[in-house]
């Protein structure tokens, strides 16, 4: 016997179906349908019995039916920046936590702050039928805008409250955050002042207003090193040196990140410079580096998780054909006082 003329064995034992189910747990199909997609309107002994049949026969359900069925796929995509930064995480963390209530599971993508990559990823999850997207822009609004209103799904925009409305948005406004720094290191005496960070959107954006709270403040304008890629700790003394070469009486740094600002303060701190005596310094976010560090960094505390919860919880107010009262919501930020100022 040739080996062709061998039927292959399948190995695979059928998968259970929600009949398998429903006969396990005695009782309709109807009734396992409704204990997948709304328990609540199911008895807690029907319920608990259509449970037991699923552990028992390891029955997973077919999303794909279902979503053919409601011409809903039951997934949201996130496109974002970078999954490096910790501050990103916990806006994905929220926005999951929030959708996974109703049974919507999250597709993640991220552009690596590179913009053809960002409308990369937004073309696919629209290509992919998600019913929603949240985005953490790293384009210019002129090259995404006409995207997000040709595609047909919401789309919450996130991080960022400056730019045109489009859809949804929550965040807080970079600029008036750079503004607020400005003015807040003016107040501590402050005259020489630099910004250290990467050349994206946003940064941009804090950059501009410190600018402006500096101008509004009587003082020079500050210097800025950025650079074109995500700066970290381990950018710090680069940065550091090439912002004193430009500014030599530098008496204050404003960071665009908690982990950047903890890197100036150790290179500080190796290089002699008394913080906050010689130079004060302040972060962005407020991650827990900032207050774990001696001496602690003084920081703009931002809403991070909070932005991913409300981001969720708007989608799933739209999915269930409910409008948002507040499209545009604005949730801040504050300084947090601590010893590098």
């Amino acid at each position: 016997m040739k080996r062709s003329d061998i039927a292959p064995v399948n190995l695979s034992p059928p998968r259970p179906t929600m009949e398998d189910v429903a006969r396990e747990a005695k009782v309709g199909r109807m009734t396992v349908s409704r204990a997948l997609n709304q328990p609540e309107l199911v008895s807690p002994e029907s319920l608990a019995a259509v449970r037991v049949a699923i552990e028992h026969l390891g029955y997973v359900q077919n999303l794909n039916a279902g979503s053919l069925a409601s011409s809903r796929s039951r997934i949201v995509g996130a496109v974002i920046p970078t999954i490096e930064h910790p501050f990103f995480s916990d806006t994905v963390s929220g926005l999951s936590q929030a959708l996974a209530v109703k049974g919507y599971q999250l597709l993640l993508g991220q552009s690596n702050y590179e913009a053809a990559e960002e409308q990369r990823l937004f073309d696919a999850f629209v290509g992919r039928r998600v019913d929603g997207i949240m985005l953490i822009r790293t384009s210019a609004p002129a090259d995404l805008v006409p995207r997000i209103r040709r595609c047909g799904v919401p789309v919450i925009e996130t991080w960022d409250t400056s730019n045109d409305q489009i859809d949804m948005r929550i965040g807080f406004s970079h600029r008036d955050a750079g503004a607020a720094v400005g003015r807040y290191l003016a107040s501590k005496g402050r005259r020489q002042l630099g910004y250290l960070g990467s050349v994206d959107v946003r940064s941009s954006q804090r950059l501009e207003g410190l600018r402006a709270g500096a101008k509004e403040s009587g003082i020079q304008e500050p210097e800025a090193v950025m650079q074109n890629r995500p700066s970290g700790i381990n950018d710090a003394p680069a940065l550091l040196s090439a912002m004193l070469e430009r500014r030599p009486g530098l008496d204050a740094v404003f960071c665009s990140s908690d982990m950047l600002a903890a890197g100036v303060l150790f290179e500080c701190q190796r290089r002699g410079i008394r913080v906050p005596d010689d130079v004060a310094l302040i972060g962005f976010v407020d991650l827990p580096i900032a207050a774990a560090t001696s001496p602690a960094i003084t920081t703009i505390r931002v809403p991070s998780l909070e932005i991913g919860k409300m981001a969720g919880a708007m989608l799933l107010d739209y999915f269930s054909g409910k409008q948002p009262a507040t499209p545009h919501i604005d949730l801040g930020f504050r300084i947090v006082e601590r010893g590098t100022t």
